[in-house]
C-alpha cells in the first residue's frame, strides 16, 4: 500500500514538472550548413534577373518548390519564388528557415502603388507592412455596424474593419500570443538599403519600347500593405491611402515579414510598383510594365547585396 502510494506520488510528481517546463523547439536537420540569406519573389519574372545573376551550387525540391543555394553578389545566397498569395508566402518562408541555415530574408518584386505621389517604376523599401486585409466583416443593423468584441483598429471601408493578428514569437513564453499589425523591417538592412538608394540606374524604358513619363526613384521608409486580393479599384486604393498611408500594396510581403517576425529572423523587402491598383488611366498597367519593374526591384537588391556583403 506504501509502495502504490509512492509510485503514485512520484507519477504525479514527474508530471508536475513537465507541465512546469516547456517543451524544446523542434529542429528540422539542415540540408545546407552554410548561413544564407534568402532572396525571396513570388513568381519567375520577378525572379529571373536575380536568378541570372547568382551562381547556384545546387537545387533542393522540397514540396513540389525549389530551392537554389548559391552566391549572389559576393553573398551566400538561397533564391525561391514563394508562389503568389499570403498562404504560399507564408508557407515557404518557413519552410526556407526549416531547413536551411537563413541570417536574413529579403523579398523583390512588383507591387501596386498607393501613394499618389508615386509613379509605376518608383521602388518603395517601406520600414514596416502590415496585413490590412485581416478583416472582420460587420454586422449591419438599424443603428450601424454591430462590431460584437472587436475593436476598431483602422476606419473601415464599409462593412469591412482592419484587424490586428496574434502571433507567438520564437524564444517566448509558448502559446503566448501578442496582437499585431505591423511588422518592422530590419533597421541595420534599412540603413544600407538608403546608402545605396541613390546609385541604382533603374530601367526607364521596357524592352519594347515602351517609357515611363517620368524617372524612376527609390522611395526608403514609409509603410506597406498585403493581402490576398488583387487591388484593380480607384476607390478601395484611395482608402487604403487614407486608412494606412501606405505606398505600396501587395499579395506577399507582410505574411513573409510575419514568418521573419516570429522566427527572430532579420527582414526587408524591395517593391517596385507595376501598376497603380485602380488608380491609372485606362486598363491596368501590370501587363505592359511588370517586367521593367520587377527588373528594378531586383537592381537595388543586387545593389545592397554589394554593400550588405562587405559589412
Amino acid at each position: 500500500m506504501i509502495r502504490k502510494f509512492l509510485i503514485t506520488s512520484l507519477v504525479g510528481f514527474v508530471l508536475f514538472l513537465v507541465g512546469c517546463t516547456s517543451p524544446p523547439e523542434v529542429q528540422i536537420a539542415s540540408l545546407d550548413n552554410s548561413s544564407r540569406l534568402a532572396i525571396i519573389s513570388a513568381y519567375e519574372p520577378e525572379m529571373k534577373n536575380l536568378l541570372s545573376e547568382a551562381q547556384i551550387s545546387d537545387t533542393y525540391l522540397i514540396n513540389g518548390r525549389s530551392y537554389h543555394v548559391g552566391q549572389l553578389a559576393n553573398n551566400e545566397v538561397i533564391l525561391f519564388t514563394s508562389g503568389i498569395s499570403m498562404v504560399n508566402a507564408a508557407m515557404t518562408t518557413q519552410t526556407a528557415l526549416d531547413y536551411f541555415n537563413i541570417s536574413g530574408i529579403l523579398f523583390s518584386g512588383i507591387a501596386g502603388g498607393v501613394n499618389p505621389d508615386l509613379n509605376i517604376g518608383d521602388v518603395v523599401v517601406p520600414s514596416q507592412w502590415g496585413q490590412y486585409q485581416e478583416q472582420l466583416f460587420a454586422r449591419e443593423t438599424e443603428d450601424g455596424w454591430d462590431l460584437g468584441w472587436h475593436s476598431v483598429e483602422f476606419p473601415n471601408y464599409g462593412m469591412m474593419f482592419p484587424q490586428k493578428v496574434s502571433v507567438t514569437r520564437k524564444g517566448n513564453k509558448p502559446d503566448s500570443e501578442k496582437d499585431h499589425f505591423w511588422f518592422q523591417v530590419d533597421p541595420e538592412m534599412l540603413a544600407v538599403a538608403r546608402q545605396v538608394a541613390d546609385d541604382v540606374q533603374l530601367n526607364k524604358c521596357t524592352s519594347v519600347g515602351k517609357c515611363l513619363q517620368v524617372d524612376p526613384i527609390v522611395i526608403l521608409g514609409g509603410n506597406g500593405v498585403s493581402g490576398p486580393t488583387f487591388v484593380d479599384n480607384a476607390e478601395y486604393r484611395d482608402w487604403v491611402w487614407d486608412t494606412f498611408q501606405a505606398d505600396a500594396l501587395d499579395m506577399e510581403t507582410a505574411a513573409v515579414a510575419h514568418v521573419a517576425h516570429v522566427n527572430n529572423i532579420p527582414f526587408i523587402a524591395f517593391r517596385s510598383l507595376s501598376d497603380l491598383a485602380g488608380g491609372g488611366h485606362g486598363e491596368n498597367e501590370i501587363n505592359t510594365f511588370f517586367q521593367l519593374a520587377s527588373d528594378n526591384s531586383a537592381k537595388v537588391i543586387i545593389a545592397f547585396l554589394q554593400v550588405w556583403g562587405e559589412r
